[in-house]
């Protein structure tokens, strides 16, 4: 008997069972009357053993196992924005109104992030642009960006680095102020994370005025770090944040209501 079992890492693996030489009953035997006198037992006894040596092959090895690459590459389907796998992201994405106050419409990336074939065309499409741009530094904005960054990160062989709100990294750590619609903030980051002429990439999950992208770019550029370009999953184009990196480029998948 033969199964085909596909396991996760898209290997199919043959697995065939054969019987052992006590299991094997043969045809011949199955069709021979059985009497049940003392004589003919023996006799019986004899057959079966007679036709066992007859029938039986020697089985091969239990267990034989065939790998076979199975994984095919999804292709770009042309220029940013007009990629086959953006509908799917975009339409992943719940928006709920009014949340965390009136007038809001909250974009919602927990459901994306339930969605696995659209989480990852998200994450593939940024590996995709930035694999082959010599980045070391993915750098994370707290919190969302945590989740989107260190997948990336690992794909394109980079480190990653967290971008934290204030008094939450237990090491000696370099801040950067931000301006807030009432107040300021603060965003710190590890001192030594990074190095002077290191590459980096600035993910976050959505951009809305800019603010903390901006203070990312400040804080990392003191440091000597090169920011190659922002990535977000989402932009909201009408609070202008675009506006407010300059001349820093700035890669979204999706826009938002």
């Amino acid at each position: 008997m033969e199964i085909m079992h596909k396991a996760s890492s898209s290997l199919s693996c043959k697995i065939s069972f054969f019987p052992s030489p006590d299991n094997i009953v043969s045809p011949r035997t199955l069709a021979t009357p059985f009497r049940h006198s003392s004589a003919s037992s023996n006799s019986q006894l004899q057959q079966l053993q007679l036709n066992r040596s007859k029938d039986y092959r020697p089985a091969r090895s239990p267990l034989r196992c065939t790998a076979s690459d199975s994984v095919k590459r999804q292709e770009m389907a042309g220029k940013d924005g007009q990629d086959s796998r953006i509908q799917k992201i975009s339409s992943a994405i719940r928006v709920i109104p009014d949340f965390p106050k009136p007038g809001i419409m909250f974009q919602d990336i927990t459901t994306l992030l339930l969605d696995t074939k659209a989480f990852r065309d998200t994450i593939d499409l940024f590996v995709e642009r930035y694999k082959d741009k010599d980045i070391s530094v993915v750098a994370g904005i707290e919190a969302r960006g945590f989740i989107f960054g260190p997948p990336i990160a690992l794909a394109i062989g980079a480190k990653f680095v967290p971008m934290r709100k204030p008094n939450k990294l237990p090491g000696e750590v370099i801040s950067e102020e931000y301006s807030l619609e009432y107040g300021t903030d603060k965003m710190e980051m590890h001192v030594g994370a990074v190095e002077a002429g290191e590459r980096a990439l600035i993910i976050d999950d959505l951009i809305a005025t800019g603010g903390t992208l901006c203070a990312a770019i400040r804080l990392l550029e003191r440091v000597g770090v090169h920011v190659v370009e922002c990535a977000c999953v989402i932009e909201l184009p009408e609070l202008k944040g675009r506006e407010r990196l300059g001349d820093k480029p700035l890669f979204v998948l999706v826009n938002g209501a």
